[in-house]
């Protein structure tokens, strides 16, 4: 048997009626976590820190954590882009632990669960307590990070090659449904506090909390269908060698030059998808003047329509390439922030049409650029290179938040702000379309499929 086959057989031993089944189990991850980035990273989490950290701030309207000045409408954006320094810190170590010892389970689990608990522990952010809020934010983000790292890295065994596009999208859309789901609960939860007999921070800090409570509770189902993969016998243990095995990964990626090129444009377009989904609850408030109540509800039109969306680009694909569809998709985000720049405050409409928007092409981008990278793997090393490609997913990239963050801190304008996140769409736009998609997946040593 040659070597090819037996790395077949060890990467995909069950039939397909099981590979169904690990299937639907895989997607029920992304039905847990995609509440945390909705509801807490997207809706809450980002006006409820700042009003706390407002609270705390001096008669300027700065904060000194160490001794630093920082204004207090900053603390969430520099929040989200330090979780990615603990992120990059971790991630590559679990991804090699992942692949040396092919027990992805319960590395997965045990970030899963740290991320959880950070979540539900924002239930106990009140007061002026901002260094708690930006402490439980980072944890849970960093955990995010290296659960989907792990969670990725399962996409190359159980999908064949011509199925990733759809597999890939149907977990987007699992996701995206949860979102609106429990959007629609927060909603009636946060709109009717009152009735319930709560405070308007109490409702928040619920909704926050209960994101940790989902994110743990669904966790189960992936733990229960997904199987660890069987390894070569031999080489280090992953924990006393995962800093030679970062430093290795990323050698082995300069051997696969175009795998590289793809990952740095996606670090590049990523790092604006995720900037505008993070810092977008924190433009509306502040900026714009709009309610929670209106945010929550353009947060759910995004997550209905991102379903749509998701499904119609994984359509989409299969006549025009992953490739082709994703550039179209820059093309619409570098619009859509153009159209952000003007939005006139005080008006929910016009706030809506641009949710729309990016509903559309939210769920599409994101899962076509996880089933291309998953085409330039090399086999055998799929957690490593997905710890090194979840480093710039789910709004943990570092550059774009701190810009945005910077931009605030240096003008106090939003809007100065989220127009300099144009740059990130057009220089990964430029980056991709350089990129011959097939002859890298050759280079990878991967079957090429028709149409990519």
């Amino acid at each position: 048997m040659s070597d090819a086959e037996t790395a077949d057989r060890t990467a995909g031993e069950a039939g397909p009626p099981d590979r169904r089944r690990e299937q639907r189990g895989w997607y029920f991850y992304d039905f847990a976590c995609s509440v945390y980035s909705t509801s807490v990273l997207t809706v809450f989490v980002g006006p409820y820190l700042t009003s706390v950290a407002r609270a705390a701030a001096d008669a300027d309207g700065f904060v000194h954590p160490l001794g630093i000045p920082i204004r207090a409408g900053s603390v969430f954006a520099y929040a989200v882009s330090l979780s990615v320094v603990l992120a990059v810190l971790v991630m590559p170590l679990a991804g090699a632990a992942a692949d040396r010892t092919g027990r992805k389970k319960p590395l997965l689990a045990a970030a899963a669960y740290l991320g959880a608990a950070a979540t539900a522990g924002m239930f106990f952010l009140d007061g002026d307590r901002y260094l708690l809020g930006a402490f439980l934010l980072i944890v849970a983000n960093a955990s995010l990070a290296v659960s989907m790292a792990l969670y990725n890295a399962y996409l190359p065994q159980i999908a064949e090659p011509e199925e990733r596009d759809a597999v890939s999208s149907r977990g987007w859309a699992f996701g995206y449904t949860s979102g609106a789901l429990v959007l629609l609960l927060d909603l009636a939860l946060y709109t009717g506090h009152e009735s319930f007999g709560l405070s308007e921070s109490e409702a928040v800090r619920i909704c926050l909390a209960s994101a940790g409570l989902w994110w743990g509770a669904f966790t189960l189902v992936p733990l229960r269908r997904l199987r660890d993969r069987k390894v070569a016998p031999g080489g280090e243990g992953a924990v006393g060698s995962g800093w030679r095995q970062l430093l290795a990964t990323l050698r082995d990626m300069r051997r696969h030059p175009l795998t590289l090129s793809f990952l740095l444009a996606y670090l590049v377009y990523n790092d604006g998808v995720q900037t505008v989904i993070s810092q977008a609850s924190i433009y509306g408030s502040e900026e714009l003047g709009l309610e929670q109540a209106t945010l929550i509800t353009a947060v759910l039109l995004v997550q209905v329509l991102a379903v749509a969306g998701a499904l119609g680009m994984g359509r989409l694909a299969r006549t025009y390439g992953a490739k082709r569809t994703i550039l179209g998709s820059l093309a619409v985000w570098t619009l859509i922030l153009a159209a952000g720049y003007f939005l006139p405050a005080g008006a929910p409409v016009w706030f809506y049409a641009l949710a729309a928007a990016i509903g559309l092409v939210l769920g599409g981008s994101q899962a076509l650029s996880r089933s291309l990278f998953s085409h330039l793997v090399p086999r055998g090393k799929e957690a490593e290179y997905f710890s090194a490609y979840e480093m710039s997913d789910r709004g943990l990239s570092w550059l774009g938040p701190l810009v945005f963050g910077l931009g605030y801190q240096l003008t106090g304008s939003y809007r100065d702000a989220i127009l300099s996140l144009v740059v990130f769409f057009v220089l990964g736009f430029v980056l991709l379309a350089r990129i011959p998609v097939r002859r890298a997946v050759a280079a990878a040593g991967n079957p090429v499929p028709d149409r990519i």
